[in-house]
Parts: C-alpha cells; structure tokens; sequence
C-alpha cells in the first residue's frame, strides 16, 4: 500500500471530516479509498467500460392498473438470464413496490431496467448499476436452504461471484 499526502483547505477537510463522521469511516484513508472506487466505477459506466454488471432496480406501481403486475413478471420470467431476484412489498391499498437484483451485461441490464419502468402504471423507477467483472457462465447452486458459507470464500479464480441467499 501507497503512503499519499493531500493538501486541503481547514473549511474542506472540516466537510469532509463531518462526511467521515457521519457515514461512520473509522478513518480519512478508508474514506478517500471508497469516494475513489466510486468516482472509477462512474467513469467507467460513463464511458461504457464496465461490460458487466450487478444492479438493482426499484419501482413504485399500482396494483390497481389493467395486467401491470402480470406484464411485469412475464418481463421478468423473459429475461430471466438477467433477473436473479424480486422482492414485492405491499405500500398501501393501490401501491407496490418491486426491488429486483439485475446481473449481467451493462447494456442489456439497462435496456430491460429502461423497459420495466417505461410501463403505463410504473413510477418512481432508480436504476443502481455497480460495475463487477463477474463470471455470468459459472451457475453456482446450494441445496435448498443452505446458509453456512464458513471456510468457503467463494473463489472462483479470482472472479468475483454473487449469491443471493434468502436471511433467516
């Protein structure tokens, strides 16, 4: 690890100190170290480096209107290579929410998350795209039920693999 020194200004290096504060960062480095990742996985989804991808996608719908629900889930039995998870949560009397894990190519994720919120009936639609070199080929599957993970790191040669496991 590099040793590197940054000048700031006292009414900067204050905001930032009450951002570290309150965010909860034990320290500056790991603060400085996460707003950089961050800044990199921008640019390179800005400039469609990122060919990979894990994203969630959140909406707000009515229940209510003509065969949205089922239009939904037939979108996310289509496009099940890229679907991995769908959580519905019931709002108020006329309104759903859907939170939906996405993996896979950026463009592809994109375009289905584009297609999901553009339905008649479909509001407050936020698309969350972290880039991951991940390997979409590799299917890793437990045994219903299974939670233990311990002394299994989940190496799959170095590329990193998601799981989505429900919590007990």
């Amino acid at each position: 690890m590099e040793r590197v020194t940054v000048s700031l200004d006292e009414d900067l290096l204050a905001q930032f100190d009450e951002l570290i504060r309150r965010r909860g960062y034990a320290n500056r480095s790991e603060a400085v170290r996460d707003l950089i990742r961050a800044e990199l996985e921008a640019e390179r989804l800005a400039h469609g480096q990122a060919q990979h991808c894990i994203a969630s996608l959140s909406y707000v719908f009515n229940h209510h209107e003509r065969e949205l629900a089922r239009r939904l889930t037939q979108a996310q039995h289509d496009h099940h290579d890229l679907t991995l998870s769908t959580m519905h949560v019931h709002l108020d009397h006329d309104n759903c929410m859907e939170v939906t894990v996405l993996r896979g190519p950026t463009d592809a994720v994109r375009a289905f998350a584009d297609s999901l919120t553009a339905e008649r009936g479909v509001r407050h639609g936020q698309l969350n795209i972290v880039p991951a070199d991940i390997n979409v080929s590799h299917h890793h599957s437990h045994a219903h039920g299974e939670r233990d993970h311990s002394g299994h790191g989940h190496g799959h040669g170095g590329t990193p693999h998601v799981h989505s496991h429900p919590k007990t």
